[in-house]
């Protein structure tokens, strides 16, 4: 059977996958990989960036929480600890960090649109569903949490998030 941490990894790689294959050629043609410039692999920074964020707080969710990030094996302790310690969703942001280096390396807008709507999902998925959920399942540790945690933007000099998880 496979350990929570290698089924986390399993399912980002399948879900980035997917969401590939659905985007792929619907904005440029298969030449395109020929005309590649120099600052167009530039957007392979922020993909490169958002991968390891999704990696790590994989890893996170597997060896803190006991879960992954598949909906049908969540964590069963709150994560607190690593790059949760400076935003409340860094796997959101890791996501949507890579989708935007694959906007600027392939020079799409279509993915740059589709990762507009993307993070709007999350963000009303995150305030309506997950948020309240976690509250529930939690309790106070999660009330604390999001009181001293912002959801979006890192903070960095986050003294409070670093103590205890």
């Amino acid at each position: 059977m496979l350990n929570c941490h290698f089924r986390g990894v399993l399912y980002g790689l399948a879900q980035n996958i997917d969401l590939h294959d659905r985007r792929a050629g619907r904005d440029h043609d298969a030449d395109s990989a020929a005309q590649i410039g120099p600052f167009q692999t530039f957007g392979m920074i922020p993909l490169a960036i958002g991968a390891a964020i999704y990696l790590r707080c994989a890893g996170d969710f597997s060896s803190a929480g006991k879960g992954t990030p598949a909906p049908i094996d969540p964590p069963k302790r709150l994560v607190a600890r690593g790059l949760y310690r400076f935003v409340r969703n860094p796997m959101y942001v890791g996501v949507l960090l890579a989708l935007l280096g694959e906007a600027w390396f392939f020079r799409s807008r279509a993915i740059l649109v589709y990762a507009a709507i993307a993070f709007t999902w999350e963000h009303l998925f995150v305030v309506f569903y997950e948020e309240p959920a976690l509250r529930r399942k939690f309790g106070e540790s999660y009330s604390d949490y999001l009181a001293r945690t912002p959801r979006w933007i890192p903070r960095f000099n986050n003294s409070a998030g670093r103590s205890g998880q």
